[in-house]
């Protein structure tokens, strides 16, 4: 479910749905049943992040404020429902698009752990997803750094190799 408002994430997670994206908005007080029911939250940060001076820069009007207060609780949102072990996964699906790569740097901006950040885009999404993981017969496209993301995040925009269907395409 795409939701941007209290009454639509509220509703959204008490009709059970499979995933809260964006959130903005979110009650706190929802993710403990979120982390129960297995609704994975997609907050799509890097898209909002990308947006905040330019809101902020506007004239206050309700448009504006209510974007603002639920960008202001974001970062927070998304740590907490980490903590409450909600299952967070990476997401750029708002235009402008972002990218996984800064989606990642801002998963870790909001206090998730390098590791279960870099799972957000890969490893934690396919199993949310029900698809299998590194196994013996299981697709495998394959992406390699010089350097471990997990230690450093920017890595993720500069990839040495990439195997896509089994073909190498960089």
């Amino acid at each position: 479910m795409h939701c941007q408002t209290a009454e639509g994430t509220r509703n959204a997670v008490l009709a059970g749905a499979d995933s809260l994206e964006h959130g903005m908005h979110l009650d706190p007080a929802l993710l403990d049943r979120m982390a129960a029911q297995g609704t994975a939250f997609v907050p799509t940060l890097s898209v909002f992040g990308a947006k905040e001076d330019a809101m902020r820069a506007r004239e206050p009007g309700a448009r504006r404020d209510l974007w603002l207060a639920g960008w202001d609780t974001m970062l927070d949102n998304v740590r907490a429902a980490h903590e409450a072990g909600v299952a967070v996964l990476a997401g750029t699906d708002s235009f402008p698009c972002g990218t996984v790569a800064s989606e990642m740097e801002w998963l870790v901006r909001a206090g998730l752990p390098a590791d279960a950040a870099l799972g957000a885009a890969s490893w934690t999404a396919r199993a949310w997803l029900g698809l299998p993981g590194l196994v013996d017969g299981a697709p495998a496209d394959v992406v390699a750094y010089a350097t471990d993301p997990t230690l450093d995040p920017g890595a993720l925009n500069h990839p040495s190799r990439i195997v896509l269907r089994g073909r190498v395409v960089r």
